[in-house]
């Protein structure tokens, strides 16, 4: 097969029993793309045919509506008599699947980091509208060590469509919560219970409810209260059973309430249980940049990709970060600590957590040499953006520094306005 509609097809990725999955190349983005080409002859009956096409209509439904950089972007659909495929970004790397064996298992703070980032993504599907169905680790794509992207939306419920009808049944057994085994109505908590077990998976390399059949397997999910995963895996701290356990509850009273409850326990497990760490986890990059004055306008999927495009680094007390007269164009967002700014050896102010300085190097758009020295008072986290950077960041992600820019220079501008008010009154 050379085309797929517009699509120069590249080569098969992977079949199943009803579709086939392609790499292929989109000629006008220039850019390669997944397509899952669907063979519904393949299905058995006619109900069948009309559940699955209903499933393929739901994932379509999506093209273009969750952008988000840790969900599979979907770009376009073609749902006719004659053909049927769902286009995708191409996503290199493999799902979580192989991760969740026994001889293959993560660091638990890989773990930890790929389930918060987890729980941001279907934090925003939620706010969406959407709820996902069938978190599994098959559904989940793993590039590089930590970066991860949620697929397969096609059991989704589309909470603000009222017209559509829910279909029962969906999704995958060892993974379903108890009130979707029950066909209960569903919410978000649903997807929290799934990635509950899937923490299980990766953490143990075995299911919660290690069963031989598919009823003894609902009987538990409903009724029986699983093993933590420290039994089955030693190093796994008591920080991480309680909150895969909790995840993991029976009653929706009892589980997560929010997404935002079961990502602010994984940065919690962070900053207790892994004291000794030398590098800075995504996890608690994300939850400093909420926490900071500077980017308190910013969406969740902007400060995704201020993570992108941003260098860490820690500075030690008394380390001169910037010097007078040099040239440079990065700007700087103090994370924690605070610097001095001194001009011509004179004290000039303190800068803390969440401030701002160097911009005006960026804001010049020319060889700019740096009008004040900047020295770190005690330790300080700086978060360092250069031009280049931040001109590959999204529109919507730019259009934020402006602002943050614009709002710092009011700032400074009423500041120096009522200084200068204060010596001319003397």
């Amino acid at each position: 097969m050379d085309k797929i509609g517009k699509y120069e097809v590249v080569r098969e990725l992977g079949a199943g029993a009803t579709s086939t999955v392609y790499l292929a190349n989109d000629p006008f983005s220039k850019q390669p793309v997944a397509i899952k080409l669907i063979n519904l002859k393949a299905l058995q009956d006619s109900h069948q045919t009309k559940i699955f096409r209903k499933l393929l209509m739901t994932e379509a439904s999506l093209a273009g509506k969750l952008s988000h950089p840790h969900i599979v972007k979907i770009l376009d659909a073609v749902m006719e008599e004659s053909i049927n495929y769902i286009v995708m970004e191409y996503v290199e790397g493999s799902t979580l699947e192989k991760y969740a064996e026994v001889e293959n298992l993560l660091p638990i703070s890989t773990i930890a980091e790929i389930t918060y980032k987890c729980c941001k993504a279907l934090e925003y599907a939620q706010n969406q509208g959407v709820i996902h169905r069938d978190i599994k680790p098959a559904n989940i794509l793993l590039q590089g060590e930590t970066d991860i992207k949620i697929a397969d939306f096609g059991a989704a419920v589309i909470q603000t469509d009222r017209s559509a009808t829910q279909i029962v049944g969906i999704g995958s057994p060892a993974y379903m919560s108890p009130e979707q085994i029950e066909e209960l109505e569903l919410n978000h908590q649903t997807d929290i219970y799934s990635l509950g077990v899937v923490m299980y998976k990766l953490l143990t390399g075995k299911l919660p409810f290690d069963t031989d059949s598919h009823v003894s397997t609902v009987y538990h999910i409903l009724n029986v209260e699983p093993p933590p995963p420290s039994s089955l895996r030693r190093d796994v701290p008591p920080e991480m059973d309680a909150i895969v356990l909790r995840a993991m509850a029976k009653k929706t009273s009892k589980r997560y309430q929010t997404w935002y409850e079961f990502s602010r326990d994984l940065v919690g497990f962070f900053k207790q249980a892994v004291p000794e760490q030398t590098e800075i986890f995504d996890t608690e990059k994300f939850d400093t940049l909420r926490g900071l004055a500077f980017f308190k306008n910013f969406s969740d999927v902007e400060l995704w990709d201020v993570l992108r495009i941003s260098k860490w680094r820690k500075a030690s007390d008394s380390e001169q970060i910037l010097r007078e007269g040099e040239s440079g164009r990065s700007f700087y967002v103090l994370a924690e600590g605070t610097v001095r700014v001194v001009k011509q050896g004179k004290w000039l102010c303190l800068l803390h957590r969440g401030d701002c300085f160097g911009e005006m190097a960026h804001l010049a758009d020319q060889d700019f040499r740096r009008s004040a020295d900047v020295i770190a008072k005690h330790d300080v986290l700086l978060i360092e953006i250069s031009p280049n950077a931040l001109a590959s960041a999204t529109t919507g992600c730019r259009y934020q520094f402006v602002d943050a820019f614009l709002h710092i220079l009011v700032k400074r501008l009423t500041a120096a306005n009522t200084r200068i008010s204060f010596l001319e009154a003397e």
